[in-house]
């Protein structure tokens, strides 16, 4: 018995030594992936956002997984960054998926849609209902997949340099607009431009473009647009709740961990809350600053522009709906069911407590 007790124990110790070799090895793999982005380096909310994303993931791997990030146009163009994952140049892009409609006019709802779903209608649609199956499906033809990385609410509705009184006015207009909300802005006689954020103010300043939109005072403060344009409109009707993404090669995110896989996706879902937060926070101090030092006129839109710019994305809907592209037209109704069923929830119990709210409480 003690033979065989002595057997056995030196065994499970052997096998213990053999273990313990592998499993520091297993432990101390280290792998590095390249993050290049759509913004410039350092943008407030953007490219910042895409940094710290990078951080958290490196940082709960414990540096198992590596993330170098790339600014715009230093490992490959802004807009060059979903093919970058595409071709394997890079594992990860940090952008906007509207910025790939050439590729497929889907990608439009997994960034934000005209008169369409709020940050937190967006994260519900796609984390409950559907939205990430249907993702999944349209970038399964690119071989990567897609994550919400970040959002930054309703935007503003852009910079002109004169007042907006009418359709008219409308008219001829260039103006940096991108997405299914560019279409829109055409459909009432603008002439559309997409660039990358970083090269609006050259376009404006040099009178290439006549209006901007990209995102809201705490950005485009940074950007300097007011330098140029005074006259700022709010609030934006055709991007009330845009979504970042952050894309992944999916051959090679399939072959990671799977704890590594989690801590991706994690990651992602705290960086959307924490980035729409950031903006939350952030553009009512920016605005208040371009208000009271620059000498920025703030404005809303005309209802006649709102109500033709409503109509104008009712039929891009129902287009897209009947595209004869079958992922697209899925999106396109899965979208829709969401919204008709999330905007009862907003309308009914959020925007009725505001305007209570706006109507009977003040503070001292």
């Amino acid at each position: 018995m003690k033979r065989r007790s002595f057997i056995k124990g030196a065994a499970l110790g052997a096998g213990l030594a053999a273990g313990s070799s592998v499993a520091p090895a297993l432990a101390q793999t280290r792998i590095t992936w390249r993050m290049v982005t759509t913004w410039p380096k350092n943008f407030p909310g953007l490219g910042t956002g895409a940094q710290r994303l990078a951080d958290r993931i490196t940082q709960m791997s414990g540096g198992r997984l590596t993330i170098q990030v790339f600014s715009a146009g230093e490992l490959v163009p802004a807009l060059g960054t979903f093919d970058a994952v595409i071709e394997g140049s890079a594992e990860m892009s940090h952008g906007a998926a509207y910025y790939w409609q050439n590729k497929s006019r889907a990608t439009a709802f997994f960034t934000g849609v005209p008169y369409g779903m709020t940050s937190r209608e967006l994260a519900a649609w796609i984390r409950y209902m559907g939205g990430q199956e249907i993702w999944d499906e349209v970038y399964d033809q690119f071989g990567v997949k897609g994550f919400l990385s970040g959002d930054t609410g309703t935007q503003a509705g852009g910079w002109f340099r004169k007042p907006l009184e009418s359709l008219e006015d409308i008219k001829g207009l260039r103006f940096r607009t991108p997405g299914l909300g560019g279409q829109v802005w055409q459909k009432l006689g603008a002439t559309v431009v997409n660039m990358a954020g970083g090269e609006i103010y050259a376009a404006l300043q040099s009178g290439a473009l006549d209006a901007a939109e990209f995102v809201g005072p705490y950005n485009d403060l940074a950007l300097g647009f007011h330098q140029v344009c005074k006259d700022y409109y709010f609030p934006s009707f055709i991007e009330p709740g845009l979504a970042t993404e952050l894309v992944v090669n999916k051959a090679k995110f399939s072959a990671l961990p799977k704890d590594l896989q989690q801590i991706v996706e994690t990651a992602c879902q705290a960086e959307y809350d924490q980035v729409a937060s950031e903006f939350y926070a952030n553009d009512p101090i920016a605005l208040k600053t371009l208000v009271e030092q620059h000498g920025v006129r703030l404005h809303r839109f005309p209802d006649e522009i709102l109500e033709a710019g409503a109509l104008a994305a009712h039929e891009i809907l129902q287009e897209l709906r009947a595209s004869g592209d079958a992922l697209t037209q899925k999106t396109a109704d899965s979208f829709t069911s969401a919204l008709s069923i999330l905007r009862t929830r907003t309308e009914q119990v959020d925007q009725a407590f505001l305007a209570a709210r706006e109507k009977f409480f003040q503070l001292d």
